[in-house]
């Protein structure tokens, strides 16, 4: 059809000709005459053939800029507004995509990181210019780190025009996308209206493409603003690929015999597993098979806590891998360890298959002996045929039942302990964490938890957190850049509107992100917000306190102390129009958690001041600096 149009254009063929062709391909005379007269508006424009099921725009280019983002199935429009992004704004009004507006560019990137983690479907962003742009970088690397799917788009003030020094434009000799560069996956800048549909295209298809990963995409103010502009736009099925590719066959059969091979093997399972549906097909597969599993780095679980295959988190010392191990499937899983390179102990001396699609995070620091470059999903489907193919019926019935039972064995055990080092913290005068934990999970039900705890001070271990709808949901980040939670729990609730949503946050990184809860009371977001208040940066005062210098001897943690003055949380939110209460103990947490859930049922974020007691090296100390500038002499 392309070629009997370039002879149209060429004039090697006429109207009538063109027609009559197009009817030879099965093309009706309505339909080819549509075809023509979307060809010649097209041309007319610059714009080429016309593409299937697309659609011409006029308007402005900040018009044309929002219809593609809703052609490309933006369900909402995460911002915080500025001037020189008024052709987005003032098209956004009449585009049908809602916007969700926070007061912070930071609390605007958690915001769509979080749609996109509950939702795996790319969120769209507008933020200001230069020095907005510059504001949600700590959240934009908490996004990039975990491969999030956002598009990013901002303000431009061209600085290589006429001045090379305006207000809120980059600084002499450096460009705006410079900024955000390490934190996405590509930047650029565009200048002209009608591309804007095709930069956004273009910048959808990156985000969304397998590994996913924010990127940014700056417009100037003169093409926001450009009237009478036309450009086609394309449903996002047209640009959007949502592709499995299958791992190599040799790769595959090879790694089915070393695993028959293996007297040791273990599976490390990270993100890659939740983001391509495998949860259910890895639980088949390990337990078919009888293959331990252990977690690595990760922002969701991926593997259910309970299962009689799962034995906690990856590490060298636990009692499986002391043991020894000779292969390591890392089953969508980043590499070991991260800081104790070479010679670290994270690494196992035994083979590693690395299964995933994410390329860059394979073998960067570690050995790899063979790789299943794929769909985490099919991968697995793959495999579990290659091995069921090698191995006879009764072979099959009997294969790993050994190292089942001892597995079975290993996680029962793990769980006992853990369950009763747990249980040995409840009844505290002042609520220790694991019981805090424990209540949630009591009351909860199969709700999300969106955690901004470190691992250090919480432990979700009373939580049977699984893939499964009826089961709770974990969500968090792995990259610890405060400030996270609460947007990030208001994202998700917007993308699981019907399940119910609580974020779980330290009072170290409320103050990071409280203005969140303003997002929350002006869109109707209900999120249960419980904050676990102990007056401590506990974290990086337990890695002081393991350091043994001055600060452990002498009990004085500098600037780890955040009381005198003591924040008042409920205050705080009910000053941003979110309903809350305190609890002191654990007869006040339980009863008044049974009345934030039914609060958000009713459609009302809450958010619940929790006192609890610091724990570790340190744990007693307020000490603080003491400075008050008006009591110098």
């Amino acid at each position: 059809m392309q070629e009997l149009f370039k002879r149209f254009l060429d004039e090697g063929l006429s109207r009538r000709g063109l027609i009559k062709k197009l009817g030879a391909l099965g093309i009706g005379i309505s339909q080819a005459r549509s075809l023509l007269e979307a060809f010649q508006a097209s041309e007319a424009a610059g714009q080429g053939l016309p593409v299937p099921g697309s659609t011409t725009v006029k308007g402005t280019g900040g018009e044309l800029l929002m219809a593609q983002a809703k052609a490309a199935g933006a369900e909402y429009l995460f911002s915080n507004p500025g001037s020189f992004e008024t052709g987005i704004f003032d098209a956004q009004i009449t585009s049908g995509v809602p916007l969700i507006m926070g007061l912070h560019e930071g609390i605007v990137i958690s915001l769509a990181d979080g749609y996109h983690r509950a939702s795996l479907r790319p969120a769209f962003v507008n933020i200001h210019v230069v020095a907005g742009t510059a504001q949600a970088q700590g959240q934009l690397y908490n996004a990039g780190r975990d491969g999030s799917a956002m598009v990013v788009t901002a303000g431009l003030l061209d600085n290589e025009v006429w001045s090379d020094e305006s207000q809120l434009a980059p600084r002499p000799g450096y460009d705006q996308k410079e900024i955000p560069r390490q934190f996405t996956k590509i930047c650029w800048e565009a200048r002209e209206a009608q591309s804007l549909p095709l930069m956004l295209r273009r910048a959808f298809k990156t985000a969304a493409t397998a590994p996913g990963g924010p990127v940014y995409l700056a417009v100037s103010q003169p093409a926001l603003e450009a009237k009478n502009q036309q450009a086609q736009i394309l449903p996002g099925e047209r640009f959007l690929f949502n592709s499995r590719p299958r791992p190599e066959a040799a790769a595959v059969e090879q790694c089915a015999k070393w695993l028959i091979a293996a007297k040791r093997p273990l599976l490390v399972v990270g993100d890659e597993v939740w983001k391509s549906g495998a949860v259910e097909d890895l639980v088949a597969f390990a337990n078919k098979f009888r293959l331990p599993v252990a977690s690595g780095q990760q922002a969701y679980r991926n593997y259910p806590m309970r299962d009689p295959m799962h034995i906690g988190n990856f590490a060298m010392g636990t009692p499986y891998t002391k043991a020894g191990v000779d292969l390591v499937l890392m089953v969508g899983a980043r590499d070991f360890g991260g800081r104790l390179v070479p010679g670290s102990p994270e690494a196992p001396d035994a083979r590693i298959v690395r299964v995933g699609l994410d390329l860059n995070s394979m073998g960067r620091n570690y050995a790899t002996d063979l790789a299943l470059v794929g769909d985490v999903k099919e991968s697995i489907q793959d495999l579990k045929a290659s091995l069921e193919s090698m191995l006879a019926r009764q072979r099959l019935n009997d294969f790993g039942k050994a190292r089942g039972e001892e597995v079975k064995g290993v996680a029962s055990k793990m769980w006992e302990e853990r369950d009763t080092a747990l249980k040995a913290n409840f009844g505290k005068p002042l609520m220790h964490p694991d019981e805090l934990t424990y209540l949630m999970a009591k009351h909860a039900g199969n709700a999300m938890i969106v955690s901004e705890v470190h691992s250090s001070v919480a432990r979700y271990d009373h939580f049977r957190f699984s893939h499964r709808p009826e089961d709770p949901m974990w969500l968090s980040y792995t990259s610890n850049g405060l400030g996270w939670g609460i947007g990030a729990a208001t994202g998700a609730k917007l993308a699981q509107p019907d399940r119910t949503v609580i974020c779980s946050i330290g009072d170290g990184a409320v103050m990071y992100c409280s203005s969140a809860l303003w997002t929350q009371a002006r869109y109707g977001i209900p999120v249960l917000n419980v904050v676990w208040t102990n007056r401590n940066y506990e974290t990086v005062r337990l890695g002081f306190s393991r350091y043994g210098g001055k600060m452990e001897a002498s009990g004085r943690y500098a600037g780890m102390y955040l009381g005198d003055p003591d924040i008042d949380y409920v205050k705080l939110a009910e000053s941003q129009g979110v309903k809350g209460e305190k609890a002191n103990n654990q007869a006040e947490f339980e009863a008044a958690l049974k009345r934030g859930i039914q609060a958000t049922k009713n459609g009302n974020p809450y958010l619940l001041d929790v006192a609890i007691s610091r724990t570790g090296g340190g744990a007693e100390s307020t000490w603080h600096e003491g400075f008050k500038l008006s009591k110098r002499a």
